[in-house]
């Protein structure tokens, strides 16, 4: 057999067709495949489809300041940074800027006034104008104000905020407003692409793109983020991910960031997840949740091999409290739970998933790994501890104890602790330290700090520390212990010069 030259015969075509006239062309040597050809995918259409959807929220706060004041030094952070980046200063008023001096012949009087608390996203879910946002843009509002695309503005009353999963629904007022679709997640793959629209800084509609990074990332204790590299900022937050469809799979809530800012990992809630979480705000404006009343974590592969359980799953049982519906089923410590209702656990944390979508009251199967062998116990499960409904920031302001006398004296507002928090700390007594002044300030004193003695005396309420405090000779350096956590320290508050 001979062996063909190809150089050589690719040269003596070269020869014959420059002989001839032809016009030789380089074709590759592979075909070019069809998503090549279309390159990358274009967005216009979803963003026409889904932006009329999107809104801005805006939320603000109600403070007490003096008419004199000029322009408010207690901007939120986020708006801080959009003066920075645009204006190249920091917003007038703010610390280490001139502030407008008052006007003249006017007298200065306290009167309450409106400041931004902070900027986030969210999408409508009906046309009669419920809308779903993050539980932390709405978080302590006085008020709420919804705009959308067309710039229409809407005071909005919030329903509903679980901080859990972080969702949250607020409603406006009206009719024929455009809803997003919902997806299925399913359906979503990781490295398809997905789109964000939202307010980053402030900036209204900004839109961005990128692929699904992974799903069922663990990093809350009832929801499978899912992580994608689309480009989120402070101010996204609550915005829809949309797939290729015009669906929205997911609500953009977190991301990991060192410097503040976008740095190529996101978090996106699941949207059935949210969905679950929403109906039950719109309905009882809070969202009830099952538990067993296990501590548990993670199974390792080491301890999975050598107890004969074969591979690493499951919930290993750390501890069950006592009375609780575990308790009552017969769960016992170092027990692996490898099922709950016929679902497989895989992961410590898909337990907690799992009861916790369960309503309470419900009937339950655990199927626990016990010395070898597998064992179904029913269990019916309790309610988790509902949360407190979420507070404004004027309330909150105005639940603060007022400072006595005594306390003002040293520059203190102080309460008493509760058992639990005693308890906590294991002290029999002491005082919370709720604000701090002038010269307690000074002396290094925080609010937080638990106070447990005056000098040499040890104070068990509001009103010993007062009647200790009243005693005091204010010129002289007064010694206050105090804890701060597990930690015990002496300062000195010192008489003002």
């Amino acid at each position: 057999m001979k062996t063909i030259d190809l150089k050589k015969i690719r040269a003596y075509a070269v020869v014959a067709a420059l002989a001839v006239g032809t016009t030789i062309a380089l074709v590759p040597a592979r075909p070019v495949s069809a998503q090549a050809v279309r390159g990358l995918p274009d967005f216009t259409d979803l963003v026409e489809q889904v932006g009329p959807s999107v809104v801005n929220i805006r939320t603000v706060e109600r403070v007490r300041s003096s008419s004199a004041s000029g322009l408010p030094g207690n901007m939120d952070e986020e708006m801080q940074e959009f003066f920075r980046r645009f204006f190249g200063q920091p917003m007038p008023g703010t610390p280490g800027q001139p502030r407008q001096a008052p006007r003249p012949n006017r007298p200065q009087q306290d009167e309450e006034q409106t400041q931004p608390r902070g900027v986030g996203s969210g999408f409508i879910l009906s046309s009669d104008g419920f809308v779903m946002t993050n539980a932390h843009v709405v978080e302590g509002a006085d008020e709420v104000v919804v705009t959308l695309p067309d710039k229409r503005e809407f005071k909005a009353r919030i329903i509903g905020a679980d901080k859990r999963t972080d969702v949250a629904v607020v409603k406006i007022e009206g009719a024929g407003f455009p809803a997003v679709r919902i997806g299925d997640n399913n359906r979503l793959k990781v490295g398809e692409w997905v789109m964000a629209i939202g307010s980053p800084f402030g900036l209204e509609n900004s839109v961005t793109a990128g692929i699904v990074s992974a799903k069922g990332r663990d990093t809350g204790d009832y929801l499978p983020f899912i992580q994608t590299d689309v480009a989120i900022n402070p101010g996204n937050s609550g915005g829809p991910l949309i797939n290729m469809r015009g669906e929205v799979v997911g609500i953009n809530s977190q991301i990991y960031s060192r410097s503040g800012g976008f740095m190529g990992i996101s978090f996106a809630i699941p949207i059935d997840e949210a969905m679950r979480v929403s109906e039950q705000l719109r309905v009882s404006g809070r969202v009830q949740r099952g538990r067993i009343g296990v501590q548990i974590d993670q199974v390792t592969k080491d301890v999975a091999e050598s107890i004969g359980l074969g591979r690493a799953q499951g919930a290993l049982v750390r501890s069950v409290e006592s009375g609780s519906p575990a308790d009552k089923a017969g769960v016992e410590a170092g027990d692996i739970i490898t099922k709950f209702d016929g679902k497989v656990i895989d992961r410590a944390t898909d337990l907690p998933r799992l009861v916790g979508s369960v309503k309470p009251g419900t009937r339950s199967s655990v199927t626990v790994f016990r010395r070898g062998g597998f064992k179904d116990l029913a269990v019916v499960i309790a309610e988790v501890e509902p949360e407190k409904p979420a507070r404004t920031a004027q309330a909150a302001k105005e639940e603060k104890p007022k400072s006595s006398p005594a306390a003002q004296s040293v520059g203190l507002t102080v309460s008493d602790l509760t058992d639990a928090q005693r308890k906590e700390l294991k002290i029999k007594g002491g005082v919370k330290v709720e604000a701090v002044a002038e010269g307690a300030s000074r002396a290094g004193i925080r609010e937080g700090d638990v106070i447990v003695a005056i000098g040499n005396t040890e104070v068990g309420s509001v009103k010993e520390f007062d009647a200790v405090v009243a005693k005091a000779d204010k010129t002289k350096a007064i010694p206050v212990l105090l804890r701060r956590g597990e930690l015990a320290t002496y300062l000195l508050i010192r008489p003002a010069r």
